[in-house]
């Protein structure tokens, strides 16, 4: 069976990523699959490798920042 590929195009229209800068910070520092270069300009990257690396995100809750935190820390004083 064929792999199915996704160029860069597939990845912004599935909400992946929304720039070239972000997906290379990406591939630099977060272990996103560096892809295949198919012709001097065409990257690409199969299906599987960008599923793999999606599931290996940490899906926890970021935590409060800013006013968010603040309120959250006030809701918390006062109810002890």
């Amino acid at each position: 069976m064929t792999p199915t590929l996704l160029r860069f195009s597939d990845l912004k229209a599935r909400g992946i990523v929304a720039n070239w800068v972000t997906l290379n910070n990406w591939i630099e520092r977060e272990g996103f699959p560096a892809g295949r270069m198919l012709g001097p300009n065409t990257r690409a990257w199969t299906e599987a490798e960008v599923l793999a690396w999606l599931e290996s995100r940490p899906v926890q809750k970021a935590p409060a920042r800013g006013a968010a935190k603040d309120k959250k820390e006030a809701a918390h004083a006062s109810a002890a």
